[in-house]
């Protein structure tokens, strides 16, 4: 599933294509994908104008001109791809798996294509949207101002899971998920089975500087590509490249001096159903 860095990604790529343009024609072609879309879905985009293309957590939000917010999430599969006015003026056929169909003011046509259906849509007001259901028990954005080592901290006291379940918590901190945790305890030098009430003082303070760090990076990257995932533009994301311990089973990690023929590099364990991946000398 796109985390953080691959929303944040295609939000980017989307906005130039998007704000200051008119949304001339939406075309719908099913009635749902995980969940129903609203009623006029269609209806009450078209002829709007896009004021601006912002993330909240692993959400796309589309702000209108009339106060309206299109709430998206990509899901397991889902893409949004950017197609330029094509020169005979004539849209492209759609593909099998293309489910929303954007069309804007000066011919480029942005394309929500997917395959499983674990995406969705939906509609709020501005006013309400902190409010909607999706939204509001979401935690601290982890690269805005109000997330720091203190507040990481605050709200992991208490909590006896693993620190690296506490950090999939969309509760806790928005927008993490399994890879860039991973990635982020490694840098860390936090164990994912430490508990996360232990992780206080100097510990998150660490533990936050690295998810700012490794989520910067992700971002500059283009976020990562394992199976569906693609920028707006079509393009791979590279940040897989860059792992230090994500999917790296028995190797070594960078900067190791152990003997991996001994301590078997970098470990795999399965927490709470998903993989984890981390490095058992460096990560305490």
């Amino acid at each position: 599933m796109p985390e953080l860095p691959e929303v944040e990604t295609v939000c980017r790529g989307l906005a130039p294509h998007l704000e200051g343009r008119v949304l001339a024609r939406v075309v719908q072609r099913r009635p749902d994908l995980r969940f129903p879309f609203p009623p006029k879905f269609c209806e009450r985009l078209a002829g709007r104008r896009v004021s601006a293309v912002r993330r909240r957590a692993k959400y796309i939000l589309v702000h209108l001109d009339d106060g309206t917010v299109l709430i998206a999430h990509l899901g397991m599969s889902g893409r949004m791809m950017i197609t330029p006015k094509s020169h005979d003026g004539e849209p492209a056929e759609p593909a099998a798996h293309d489910h929303v169909i954007f069309e804007t003011d000066d011919g480029t046509t942005v394309t929500f294509n997917d395959a499983r259906r674990f995406g969705l849509m939906d509609l709020t007001d501005e006013a309400a949207l902190n409010e909607h259901p999706l939204l509001r028990t979401l935690g601290p954005e982890p690269l805005g101002n109000e997330f720091s080592g203190p507040v990481l901290a605050e709200r992991l006291a208490g909590r006896m899971s693993p620190i690296k379940a506490a950090l999939l918590d969309q509760t806790v901190v928005a927008g993490l998920g399994n890879i860039y945790v991973s990635e982020a305890l490694f840098q860390a030098r936090l164990s994912p089975k430490r508990m996360a009430a232990t992780v206080s003082g100097a510990k998150a303070e660490r533990l936050a500087t690295a998810v700012r760090d490794v989520l910067a990076r992700a971002i500059a990257a283009g976020g990562s590509s394992l199976k569906d995932y693609r920028q707006a533009s079509g393009e791979l994301g590279y940040f897989q490249h860059q792992f230090s311990v994500y999917d790296r089973e028995g190797q070594p990690c960078p900067g190791c001096t152990c003997d991996v023929a001994k301590t078997g590099g970098v470990r795999r364990i399965v927490q709470s159903g998903r993989s984890t991946f981390y490095c058992a000398q460096r990560q305490r």
